[in-house]
């Protein structure tokens, strides 16, 4: 199967390929990069497998304290950069497949920890990568799914009109209900389930995508409008040294494999 939006995601990526481990981006933030690895209580024993993988921040992140680091991604881009600063920082245990999450090239049961950051909301189909993620992981391994948490149900179709506006290949950001029911279907017990906000400057936001001009105005007005008062878009905007500001929720789901 494949994924119904591959070319609005590679194309995408592959324009935000070079600017994604720019720390002013927060996609990459350090200290919950670090969390995230505490989190998971990676070892030495742990194959781990990082499933649309982007430029592999979290693969690179878990290969110092893991026995192999796999990271998939379907853009050559991302995994070329992903690549790059693993051989900088001599990261010798990591290996780069490019391939979609909708049919992972790896045998059933092959992975202690599998692992996704920020890629579900790109997805149209959730069920079938989660799928694919849960076969490939071995009994009592763990699933670890991290995205951003969709705004309160009145505002989540205009959240995501927004987030569309700004890239054309996200899908739709998903409740919390939804990530701990993809758990629940698979039968994983549920070992952590938390939220963090993620502070995002709106300009270094939209740089990223290399956003339109008409279009980042469009965006802009709509902030700068709920800050005044006016209709609410989902993201709950603020004021920050004299840029606009809105906070992500980083939701962070640990299962285990039943």
């Amino acid at each position: 199967m494949e994924i119904s939006n591959i070319k609005e995601i590679q194309k995408s990526f592959t324009v935000q390929a070079g600017h994604f481990n720019d720390s002013s981006m927060n996609f990459s933030k350090e200290d919950y990069l670090a969390y995230t690895v505490a989190a998971t209580a990676v070892s030495k024993t742990d194959g781990v497998l990082e499933v649309a993988a982007g430029t592999c921040a979290t693969g690179r992140a878990m290969a110092p304290y893991a026995a192999s680091v796999t990271c998939l991604d379907v853009t050559p881009a991302m995994l070329e950069s992903g690549k790059h600063e693993a051989e900088k920082h001599e990261l010798h245990n990591m290996v780069f497949v490019c391939g979609e999450a909708e049919k992972l090239p790896f045998l059933d049961g092959s992975f202690d920890i599998v692992i996704s950051r920020l890629a579900f909301h790109h997805f149209t189909d959730i069920r079938k990568p989660f799928q694919e993620m849960a076969r490939v992981l071995r009994p009592k391994g763990k699933l670890v799914l991290i995205d951003m948490e969709a705004a309160e149900k009145s505002l989540r179709e205009r959240e995501d009109e927004i987030e569309t506006w700004r890239d054309p290949s996200h899908v739709r950001n998903l409740s919390r209900e939804e990530i701990q029911s993809l758990f629940h279907e698979h039968s994983f017990g549920i070992t952590k389930c938390e939220s963090t906000k993620i502070p995002v400057s709106l300009s270094a936001w939209m740089d990223l995508t290399r956003t339109p001009d008409f279009m980042r105005e469009k965006i802009r007005k709509d902030m700068k409008d709920e800050i005044a008062g006016n209709s609410k878009t989902g993201f709950s905007p603020y004021q920050k040294d004299g840029e606009i500001y809105f906070d992500q929720r980083w939701l962070l789901t640990i299962g285990e494999k039943q």
